[in-house]
C-alpha cells in the first residue's frame, strides 16, 4: 500500500498518525507547498510578539517524519489529480502514484475586490509563517497600519503588532468584532479591552476604495496608513478535487468516513465541509481540533480501519492580552446569560440539550460544556442550576448520583 498526503499541517499530521495506528510499514509520501517542518499556524501571531520562536512553533518534533517512516517533499506544488490512474502531478511534471490519497490542502486568504488595491505597495495577508515573517520585517515604530477584517485573523494580527507600530486601526463592515462567533455584548467587551493596547476600531462601514496611503470608507471618512493587512476571510483549497471530478460545495464534500466522492481519495481539514452536530447543517468548520480529528479519521479509514467522523462542532478558544474567549456550538435556542463587570457567559439551550455557549473572561468549565454538547447529554439528567454556575461539579448524571452515591433528588 502506498499513501500520499497533499498538505503538511494539522489535518495532514492527523492523517499520518491515523494511518500509522493501523499500518506501521507501508509507504507514506507527504507533499507540502511550504518550505517548513510542520508548524502550528495559530502561533504565527505569537512569533511576531516574541512570545515564541520557530523551534517552539513546530507542531511535531524534528524526528516526527523519521519516526513515522514518511517521505516529506517540501516546496512541492500539486497541480493535478488523476483518479482513474491513481496518480498526482506536480508543477515540475513529476508523476506520483498512490493507492490511497489524502487531500489536506487547507485554505488561503481571500483578497477582496477593492478599487485601488493595486496602488497599495505594502499589503499583506496573515495566515502562514511566510506572511507573518514578511509583515514583521516591514513594520517599525513609525508604521501606520490598517487591518481590514475584525475576525480572528485580523484581531490576532493586531495583538501581534500593536506594540511595534505607531498607530493601528482595525476596520470591518460588521457592527462588532468577531461577528461570526460572538454576540454584540461580547464583542463590545472585547473591543473595549483591545482599545487599551494601541488598537483603534472602525466598525459598521466598509472600505470603498484605496489609494497608495489612504482608505476611503462608505461613511465618507478616511484612514491614513502605510501598511495594509487583508484579513477578511479565507477560501478553502478545493480546486484539485473539483477539477478531478469530485463533489464540492464551499468545501470538499465527504461521507462520514472522510472519503470524497472519488474512489480511494479522502480529505480533511479546512478544505472540507463537515456536519455540525449542534444544528445538523453541513458547513466548513475551520478549526484546529476538528482538522486533526478529521485527518486522523481519514488516515484510519485509508488504512482499512473503520471510524466515523460524526461529532464535529464549531469551536474557538483564543486569548487577547490575557483576556480569554471560548465559544462553541450553534446559537439558535433559549439564551441564558450571566455576567458581571469582568465576565460574560451565554448558554444556548434547545430541546433539552446544550447547543452552544460563549464565555469571555472566566472560561472555567468550558471543557465540560463542550463535552455536554458533543455527547448530547440531556440537560434534564443534570442539575442545570449547578451547570450554569459551577459546571466543574457536573461529573455525573442526577440518576447516577441517586443510584450510586445515595443522593436525594432535591439535594443537588
Amino acid at each position: 500500500m502506498k499513501y500520499v498526503i497533499i498538505g503538511n499541517s494539522t489535518a495532514a499530521i492527523g492523517g499520518i498518525e491515523g494511518i500509522r495506528s493501523q499500518d506501521t510499514n507501508s509507504e507514506i509520501v507527504v507533499l507540502s507547498n511550504e518550505a517548513y517542518h510542520t508548524y502550528s499556524r495559530p502561533l504565527i501571531s505569537y512569533l511576531l510578539q516574541g512570545k515564541t520562536d520557530l523551534e517552539r512553533m513546530k507542531y511535531r518534533d524534528d524526528n516526527f517524519y523519521k519516526e513515522m517512516n514518511c517521505q516529506l517533499k517540501l516546496e512541492t506544488y500539486v497541480t493535478e489529480i488523476h483518479p482513474d490512474k491513481k496518480e498526482i502531478v506536480t508543477q515540475t511534471g513529476e508523476v506520483i502514484g498512490y493507492d490511497k490519497l489524502l487531500v489536506a490542502t487547507g485554505s488561503r486568504p481571500f483578497v477582496p475586490t477593492i478599487e485601488g488595491l493595486e496602488k497599495v505597495e505594502n499589503q499583506f495577508t496573515f495566515m502562514t509563517l511566510d506572511s507573518a515573517k514578511a509583515l514583521g520585517e516591514k513594520i517599525n515604530e513609525k508604521s501606520k497600519v490598517l487591518i481590514v477584517g475584525a475576525g480572528l485573523i485580523g484581531l490576532k494580527c493586531a495583538e501581534a503588532i500593536s506594540k511595534k507600530v505607531a498607530s493601528l486601526t482595525v476596520c470591518d463592515i460588521a457592527p462588532h468584532v468577531l461577528s461570526s462567533i460572538v454576540d454584540m455584548e461580547c464583542g463590545a467587551r472585547l473591543k473595549k479591552h483591545l482599545e487599551n493596547y494601541n488598537i483603534q476600531f472602525k466598525l459598521g462601514t466598509g472600505v470603498q476604495k484605496l489609494d497608495a496611503h489612504t482608505a476611503y470608507f462608505q461613511d465618507g471618512t478616511t484612514v491614513e496608513f502605510d501598511i495594509l493587512v487583508l484579513a477578511v476571510g479565507v477560501r478553502p483549497n478545493v480546486e484539485l478535487v473539483q477539477q478531478a471530478g469530485g463533489r464540492v460545495n464551499r468545501g470538499i464534500i465527504l461521507d462520514e468516513y472522510c472519503q470524497t466522492s472519488l474512489e480511494n481519495i479522502y480529505a480533511a481539514g479546512d478544505c472540507t465541509e463537515s456536519v455540525d452536530l449542534t444544528d445538523g447543517n453541513q458547513k466548513i468548520l475551520a478549526i484546529l481540533p476538528n482538522a486533526y480529528r478529521q485527518g486522523e479519521c481519514a488516515g484510519i479509514n485509508m488504512a482499512l480501519g473503520k471510524q466515523k467522523f460524526d461529532k464535529a462542532i464549531p469551536m474557538n478558544a483564543i486569548g487577547f492580552f490575557g483576556l480569554h474567549l471560548i465559544s462553541a456550538g450553534s446559537y439558535e435556542g433559549e439564551e441564558i446569560i450571566t455576567q458581571d463587570e469582568n465576565n460574560y457567559k451565554k448558554l444556548i439551550v434547545k430541546d433539552d440539550l446544550l447547543k452552544g455557549f460563549m464565555m469571555l473572561g472566566d472560561v472555567e468549565g468550558a471543557g465540560i460544556y463542550t463535552s455536554i454538547i458533543r455527547e448530547q447529554i440531556p440537560l434534564s439528567s443534570l442539575n442545570f442550576e449547578l451547570l450554569k454556575e459551577r459546571p466543574g461539579l457536573i461529573a455525573f448524571s442526577r440518576n447516577y448520583r441517586d443510584d450510586k452515591l445515595g443522593g436525594r433528588k432535591n439535594e443537588h
